[in-house]
């Protein structure tokens, strides 16, 4: 096993679950829905760092199998990002004109 490789896997693994946590934090605090999306799509993004190497070492898949479904689960991830930037959200409905 690579120690280096392990090593970088966890650092990533540890940025992405505390941007999820900060994520939710914050949805919980001001209820905002997009930092939901965000902490779930950062929850896929974390996981799928590293399940290539799981399925890879201890499972027995083989690379190419590993590394697609390692891809897919980033992939979700990064489309639950998007959907927080770019998803239709309620406007809010406190009379003012935007324009």
């Amino acid at each position: 096993m690579h120690i280096e490789l392990v090593i970088a896997k966890l650092i990533t693994v540890g940025l992405g679950l505390s941007i999820a946590y900060q994520a939710y934090r914050g949805y919980s605090v001001h209820g905002s829905d997009p930092l939901l999306y965000v902490a779930v799509g950062f929850l896929f993004i974390s996981i799928g760092a590293v399940i290539e190497g799981v399925l890879f070492d201890l499972v027995g898949l083989s690379i190419y199998m590993a590394g697609t479904i390692q891809t897919g689960i980033v992939a979700v991830g990064m489309l639950i990002v998007l959907y927080s930037l770019h998803g239709r959200m309620p406007r809010p409905s406190d009379g003012e004109d935007d324009s």
